[in-house]
């Protein structure tokens, strides 16, 4: 006798525990109204879960072999859980809603049983039992329907993020429309000054660029960040076109090689800065924690944006140096970068090195026996000044 129950009280009660549902729901849960869940999406999704309860309800107090998770009669369930968190609604919002269509349909049962003396406190309490066994799995498999759709709403919204970031990278900032998407989406200004960081990769986590980001926004300075497969990318948003107060943040925090680009106007701009920010890395030396800004290495941007200038500055200007073994032409090529870097000084290019100052002097006249240049204590000429760079830049 318990086990037809549930089943005849299905046909013959589901419409008004369904209105009974619909009413109490929209009174008691405020997440439900307006358009958060349409009235009849609302309705419709009441009906086919008690539908459903009462069917399984059916076959638990039947001791029939319960269905498996997969089963569908446990669609509705996930249905309902797709749709709310596609809707936004709070899961625990919506795990209210199913405890409480629970309670209703365990009253309306005991009212129904009770009315006609159809069940005795046995039946009833076989019934009760089974009934919340049954409200408890349709609940789990709401919120593994939740929560999968949610974790499928977060990739999307993270590719839409990381699409935009890659467009405005690459040029897209200029197209007005893009360009208004971006800055509503990534809560940016589309007209300041902002400036772009490269960051290298030994940083796998993110952890120092974490932590530079907080210590500037505690400055008043916005920042975010977008991993790629080559670097991490930070945008940062400036109250002002003065990078000084973000370089220092920088250089108090990072542990790496960081690029800055120089300060650029509005996100029409973002790809430039990113070619800026890039350029910058890689005049940084490998293994050298550094944080320089495009501004302080426009030189070494210069050669590596006309590389094949660089390599021939490289070849007229150190080509015989070069053609001696590596271990000589190395020790000889650090000499005068070294004394550019003084000033032409050769006791400060010593100290550096550091050697004797004879030996210093010994290495000038050699590259300049090598190179036609005229040894003495001038500073080398820009054009071996430039070619040192270059060959710096291409060896390293």
């Amino acid at each position: 006798m318990p086990h037809a129950f549930p089943d005849h009280h299905r046909r013959t009660r589901v419409p008004e525990v369904t209105e009974q549902l619909v009413r109490t729901i929209v009174s008691e849960h405020p997440g439900y109204e307006g358009t958060t869940v349409p009235i009849e999406d609302l309705r419709r999704s009441c009906h086919d879960n008690i539908v459903s309860a009462l069917e399984l309800l059916a076959i638990a107090v039947g001791d029939d072999k319960p269905p498996p998770p997969e089963s569908v009669l446990y669609d509705a369930a996930r249905e309902t859980g797709h749709r709310r968190a596609d809707r936004g609604l709070p899961l625990d919002e919506l795990l209210r809603s199913y405890r409480m269509g629970g309670r209703l349909i365990w009253e309306d049962l005991l009212g129904e049983a009770l009315a006609d003396d159809r069940l005795d406190a046995d039946a009833l309490r076989i019934i009760g039992t089974r009934l919340w066994q049954v409200i408890d799995e349709t609940s789990a498999q709401v919120a593994r329907a939740y929560h999968a759709t949610e974790l499928r709403i977060v990739r999307a919204d993270e590719q839409r993020r990381a699409s935009l970031w890659e467009g405005l990278l690459f040029g897209r900032g200029g197209e007005p429309a893009f360009a208004l998407e971006a800055s509503r989406i990534l809560d940016l200004r589309i007209d300041g000054p902002l400036a772009i960081a490269a960051v290298d990769h030994p940083d796998p986590g993110g952890a120092v660029v974490d932590d530079s980001a907080e210590r500037l926004r505690a400055g008043g300075i916005t920042s975010t960040r977008q991993r790629r497969a080559d670097c991490h990318v930070g945008f940062i948003q400036l109250a002002n076109p003065d990078l000084g107060p973000t370089l220092d943040v920088l250089r108090a925090t990072a542990g790496i090689a960081v690029g800055v680009s120089s300060v650029v106007r509005g996100i029409g701009r973002i790809d430039v800065a990113f070619r800026e920010a890039l350029t910058t890395l890689r005049t940084i030396e490998p293994d050298v924690p550094a944080v320089v800004s495009y501004d302080e290495r426009l030189p070494d941007a210069l050669l590596l944006g006309s590389p094949r200038v660089a390599q021939r500055l490289v070849s007229v200007w150190l080509g015989a140096v070069l053609a001696l073994p590596v271990g000589e032409h190395t020790a000889l090529l650090e000499t005068p970068e070294t004394r550019v870097a003084c000033g032409g000084s050769a006791t400060r290019t010593a100290e550096r090195l550091p050697c004797h100052r004879n030996t210093v002097l010994n290495r000038v006249r050699r590259v300049a026996e090598l190179t036609g240049l005229p040894p003495g204590e001038d500073p080398p000429p820009m054009e071996l000044a430039l070619a040192l760079r270059a060959w710096r830049l291409t060896h390293t």
